[in-house]
């Protein structure tokens, strides 16, 4: 996607590259068998990419006898780097902790927004419907709620922090979450059935895994009080569409969905016409002026790996079944 990849890497983000590395021409992001490829391949030591990088395959790194480092300029890397990167001691980093920054900003402002009942009310008032009662039921916010972050992710992290700017109780459900890190994160770390029960606004971080898969299902969506909201920003397949149709549908629960199962949804599809969920394009990520971000803390990376210090990015063999 040459489009996307002159925002991530303009012109002075270059030139930055540039000053530490001698920079070969730019690899076909969709073809690693193009010959211009290979040819740039065996010169290459660090490999930068992006989105769209096809897999980095044995075949592929027998054409990059000395690469040593892969730099994701982008957020999930998991679906072109497999183990065979790590067997042969390849470090590996990803500009995810960039990406997460906009997703929780995104995240933030949705908790605040439909915990006011933003949307449903925009759409009433739109019909006509001029009063509404502000009494403290008729009108929640997050101010004295409790939100539930499903994830402590970098993203789910972020959004932690961001909540503490709001007077908001925060649950958090992550099997890999230490009692040590909740203190310090200053949440309440819970089961996921109990945050489903407790929240007002529950928000999902949470990597898409055999296991996550259809993790918020009619069970779990069950157990949440009327008036609950559900985002989800991670990955559509760890909520039960169909469950959420109901729900929604309902009136029980209200939805902000930047991701959805099927993606895009179809035209005429229930949860795009339900007067209490919002679908947005799958925009919370990185977009427009924010890409440059990715750019710059690839380069940032390069520069750590030349200087021999501890990539802030860094992704281990291990992680790839946790994160997204």
């Amino acid at each position: 996607m040459p489009e996307v990849t002159e925002g991530v890497f303009p012109a002075d983000v270059i030139a930055r590259l540039e000053r530490s590395v001698t920079l070969v021409d730019r690899v076909p992001l969709d073809d690693f068998d193009d010959p211009r490829a290979k040819q740039t391949l065996a010169e290459t030591e660090i490999l930068v990419t992006a989105w769209g990088c096809p897999p980095i395959d044995a075949a592929v790194l027998d054409a990059a006898p000395r690469l040593r480092a892969v730099v994701h300029a982008a957020g999930s890397i998991k679906r072109h780097v497999g183990d065979e990167v790590f067997i042969r001691g390849i470090a590996v980093s990803s500009a995810a902790e960039a990406n997460a920054r906009p997703v929780a900003e995104y995240t933030v402002a949705m908790c605040v927004l439909a915990a006011k009942r933003a949307f449903s009310l925009a759409r009433s008032y739109a019909r006509g419907e001029r009063t509404h009662d502000y009494s403290a039921e008729k009108a929640p916010s997050l101010d004295g709620a409790t939100t539930g972050v499903i994830g402590a992710s970098r993203t789910g992290r972020q959004v932690i922090g961001m909540l503490a700017a709001h007077r908001t109780r925060v649950l958090v459900h992550d099997p890999f979450l230490s009692a040590d890190d909740a203190r310090e994160l200053g949440v309440e770390s819970v089961g996921l059935d109990e945050l489903c029960r407790r929240s007002d606004v529950i928000t999902v971080h949470a990597p898409e895994t055999p296991e996550t898969r259809h993790m918020i299902d009619d069970r779990r969506m069950s157990l949440m009080a009327d008036g609950a909201v559900l985002i989800n920003t991670a990955r559509g397949s760890l909520v039960d569409t169909e469950a959420l149709i109901r729900h929604c549908g309902a009136g029980r629960i209200d939805a902000v969905l930047d991701v959805t199962d099927p993606e895009p949804l179809p035209s005429g599809h229930p949860l795009l016409t339900l007067p209490n969920v919002l679908v947005t394009p799958h925009l919370a990520g990185a977009h427009g002026r924010e890409v440059r971000r990715l750019g710059e803390y690839a380069v940032a990376e390069v520069e750590r790996f030349l200087g021999g210090l501890p990539l802030r990015g860094l992704v281990t063999a291990d992680q790839l079944t946790r994160i997204a």
